[in-house]
């Protein structure tokens, strides 16, 4: 049971809308990969991101998504019994998905979609350093947003 989804949305790019799309985008990523826990998702500038990158990932420069896992080999934090685990963090920049979606001629909505999709997956552990790797996570991510546009 996918217990809490929690998102904060900057200003400018509030929308009851665009709050559940994202929502029902995690929901759906969770529940293709028969995963439990709570998640949180920030919807912000680019500025935002670019001290975040820098700040916790020692990378400089803007990017569209960021995941912060909460559970690592090195940080194995057990929930007490009955309790989600807690997922992590999903930060992603507006502007920069915004110009994203325009440069791939797609609306912004569904390249927000995409993003929470990867962000998401990249939580629950899939990786794309490694060819093998980006192969499966690009299919996992293709086969949830085709779930997610079935009626």
């Amino acid at each position: 049971m996918i217990k809490m989804i929690e998102i904060h949305i900057d200003e400018p790019y509030q929308s009851p809308a665009l709050e559940d799309l994202l929502r029902k985008a995690i929901a759906a990523t969770l529940t293709a990969e028969n995963a439990q826990g709570d998640v949180t998702l920030l919807v912000t500038d680019d500025d935002a991101i670019v001290d975040l990158n820098q700040r916790f990932l020692g990378k400089s420069g803007p990017t569209d998504v960021l995941s912060f896992p909460a559970q690592s080999d090195a940080n194995a934090f057990v929930p007490a019994p009955g309790a989600e685990p807690y997922l992590g963090d999903i930060a992603i920049a507006y502007p920069y998905a915004a110009s994203q979606a325009a440069r791939y001629g797609r609306e912004v909505s569904d390249e927000l979609i995409l993003l929470v999709v990867h962000g998401t997956l990249h939580l629950l552990g899939y990786d794309h350093a490694e060819p093998e790797e980006k192969a499966t996570m690009w299919a996992r991510q293709d086969a949830i947003l085709a779930g997610m546009q079935a009626p």
